[in-house]
């Protein structure tokens, strides 16, 4: 989608032949270890919803370091859960992206952690003017047909009231090159890449665990292209690649190994070099599926997804604005070698 109701409408689609979700909110997910020290919560899509982002928790000697924190009440929960089982406070928050699937637990850990620092780019400043001020205003007409499902309406107005407080997304310490930190007391490469995913995206290499945590730069069961410059997006991949990394956690999608990610970033070059070919919308979406279904675990419902998904970014967004998407637009520097500053 180019905007938030829009990828309502694409997520309803590919999701419509899923299992009814079930009264009440859903079940806080559960954190799955993925490396020493380093656990994942993972997101996912469910029915007429919006998704939330996977969640990575690195352990420290000093408290836990959350990268995203997700967009609904049970996903922030589980983060909360988690601290509160470990006897850990949370003292660093990292938002890989402003993507409100990544960012809308912000408040709600702050509150809990009153101490805790967010660090994040500066691309949510530009955001909150442009992208999430469109969506907010091209929302509206959806939720005024009262056609849209409950779950789905909910989620909208969940998602307005986060960009009237917008503010509170701001990072508290902008990351504005790529260098080490230490953050919870653990020494961690915090990576920025610009005009990728998102016009900054942040990601985290652990070099104690070999673990990557890259937020949308990985996701699936498609691209989510909504706010991306492609050819950022294909030169941050390849940094990534040269990372000596052998556990990734992707932003949406079960944990990688190399091999598995090679599969991913060979898969986003041909997607959009399809895009640039004469091949039908329907046509490079198959391949991208196909390419990309043995990443996609068990969930019958995925390959579906990933063949409307991608149809829709390859017309919407990779053929109807070609090289003058947002993010490659968007005013960031490109990084510069550094560290702590």
């Amino acid at each position: 989608m180019r905007r938030l109701a829009a990828l309502v409408a694409v997520l309803a689609f590919a999701a419509g032949s899923a299992a009814a979700e079930p009264p009440g909110a859903p079940p806080s997910p559960q954190a799955k270890l993925v490396a020493p020290g380093v656990w994942l919560i993972p997101g996912g899509i469910l029915p007429k919803r919006q998704p939330d982002g996977n969640t990575v928790i690195f352990e420290g000697p000093k408290g836990l370091v959350v990268l995203d924190t997700g967009r609904h009440p049970w996903h922030r929960q589980a983060i909360l859960d988690f601290a509160a089982a470990r006897h850990a406070p949370i003292v660093a928050i990292v938002n890989s992206h402003w993507h409100l699937d990544h960012v809308s637990g912000d408040p709600a850990l702050k509150q809990a952690y009153p101490g805790a620092k967010v660090y994040a780019s500066r691309a949510i400043d530009e955001a909150l003017t442009g992208f999430l001020a469109r969506s907010m205003a091209e929302a509206q007409p959806y939720l005024d047909s009262g056609k849209l499902p409950p779950e789905t309406v909910e989620d909208l107005r969940a998602d307005m009231a986060t960009i009237r407080a917008g503010q509170a997304l701001r990072p508290d310490v902008p990351i504005e090159a790529s260098g080490p930190r230490t953050l919870g007391g653990l020494r961690l490469q915090v990576n920025l890449a610009v005009r990728a995913a998102t016009a900054g995206d942040v990601w985290i290499y652990d070099p104690r665990t070999r673990l990557a945590a890259v937020g949308d730069l990985v996701t699936l069961p498609a691209p989510f292209l909504d706010t991306a410059c492609a050819p950022g997006w294909r030169a941050a991949l390849a940094q990534v690649w040269a990372t000596p990394f052998q556990v990734l956690v992707p932003g949406h999608g079960p944990v990688m190994d190399r091999a598995r990610f090679a599969l991913y970033r060979k898969a986003f070059d041909a997607l959009v070099d399809c895009a640039a070919s004469p091949a039908s919308k329907t046509e490079c979406a198959a391949a991208w599926t196909s390419a990309v279904t043995p990443l996609l675990g068990s969930d019958s419902v995925e390959p579906r997804r990933a063949q409307g998904m991608t149809e829709y970014y390859v017309s919407e967004v990779l053929r109807a604005k070609p090289g003058k998407a947002d993010a490659c637009a968007a005013g960031l520097a490109p990084p510069a070698p550094g560290g702590e500053p």
